[in-house]
């Protein structure tokens, strides 16, 4: 169904698009060089194929989808399913959700904005600015958010089982401090900035230099450098607090046994990853985070060039300074990041020059199949009816 209008009344099963004209979100930097690079011109967004993707995210498990796509003015939405098992409330395009690791990205950007600032090297030790924390001198900042640092991802441990170890630290507070002494009680997965491997210890480690270099908590930094600048509405960082402010969808986290019932994992403190995965954001908030990024109004230009220094980590995803990029199956390369946390998958990307972004989220994690489904959003987003042609 597609309307000039966003569905608001649907029943589980329906699916609600709009097409609309906003006017441009207010950014934190004028434009510097960035504006120069070349503006490829993407085929007209799949509102079809968009749709299709959330049918089948739904219809893998998920209770509710979502999906918003920003494009220099026109904005499409989509919905299918529910936000919240036990009243029926439909999804909104419009609600509120855990982004997990799109929280690097945030993250990633502060350090570098210190390191414009000469507050910070990036290939200097990590123990030159938090001494005696690491095992390695040769750990540096930029291993740390490049994921080549070697740190062993704690988080591999603790959700070993997922729904027993999320119980277990649903409402626990960690320092980092404690979730960095987890890792090092395992051996490292490689040398220093000898191979890829991609580790939650290394945003923590990220969030522990943005205190110290600045004094300051991650919220402060991420409100007055980002949030605030970029006029985030949406967007909150709440550790450790357990609640989601305003109207937000519930998160489900599937079972490790077939046949269980999905358990309601909405509340949580997130304190098992602050730093690396604990920002509250919506779908609208996000697509105006990753145009602004990609469109050179966070960072200088040499900052955004490092940023986007990847590294092939997969057949079709690189990663660079806590940023991916993902190769679709038509020829366009897309720049943003993946989330889950328990409860919600979130996929949000944007193109190179920021003028097209998308967000989508499944308000249930820990099911590859409506991960799968959900990632196919990018195909109708960016590659429009040719997703559909390459894919055969």
């Amino acid at each position: 169904m597609v309307s000039a209008t966003v569905g608001r009344g649907a029943v589980l099963g329906a699916v609600a698009l709009s097409l609309l004209a906003l006017p441009a979100r207010a950014t934190a930097t004028e434009p510097d060089a960035r504006a120069a690079v070349p503006r490829v011109a993407l085929p007209a967004p799949d509102t079809a194929g968009l749709a299709a993707a959330l049918r089948s995210a739904v219809d893998r498990g998920a209770p509710g989808a979502l999906a918003r796509i920003d494009d220099q003015g026109r904005t499409y939405e989509a919905t299918r399913g529910v936000a919240d098992l036990s009243t029926g409330r439909a999804i909104s395009a419009d609600d509120r959700f855990r982004v997990g690791s799109v929280t690097k990205t945030f993250s990633a950007i502060v350090l570098l904005q210190l390191a414009d600032e000469q507050r910070l090297a990036l290939d200097a030790p990590v123990n030159r600015y938090l001494p005696k924390l690491l095992p390695d001198d040769r750990i540096t900042v930029r291993q740390v958010l490049s994921h080549r640092s070697g740190l062993y991802d704690y988080t591999d441990d603790l959700f070993a089982d997922s729904v027993s170890g999320f119980e277990a630290v649903r409402n626990k507070v960690f320092t980092y401090r404690q979730l960095v002494a987890l890792s090092l009680k395992k051996p490292r997965t490689n040398e220093p900035g000898a191979a890829y491997s991609y580790s939650n210890t290394n945003f923590v480690v990220a969030g522990m230099l943005i205190e110290k270099l600045t004094g300051h908590s991650v919220r402060t930094e991420y409100e007055d450098r980002i949030f605030r600048p970029l006029h985030l509405r949406d967007t909150f960082y709440v550790h450790p607090e357990t609640g989601i402010p305003g109207r937000y969808a519930r998160g489900y986290l599937t079972p490790d046994r077939a046949g269980d019932p999905l358990v309601d994992a909405t509340e949580q403190t997130v304190s098992w990853a602050q730093s690396a995965g604990a920002i509250i954001s919506s779908a609208r908030d996000l697509d105006t985070f990753y145009s602004a990024l990609l469109g050179g109004r966070l960072l200088s230009t040499a900052r955004l060039e490092e940023m986007e220094h990847f590294t092939r980590v997969g057949t079709t995803t690189s990663y660079g300074l806590g940023l991916r990029r993902r190769d679709l199956p038509c020829g366009v390369s897309v720049y943003g990041h993946t989330g889950v946390v328990q409860g919600y998958s979130t996929y949000a990307f944007a193109s190179k020059d920021g003028a097209r972004s998308l967000t989508a989220m499944a308000d249930t994690s820990d099911n590859g199949k409506v991960a799968d489904a959900l990632g196919r959003a990018l195909d109708a987003a960016f590659c429009g009816k040719a997703g559909k042609a390459a894919k055969g």
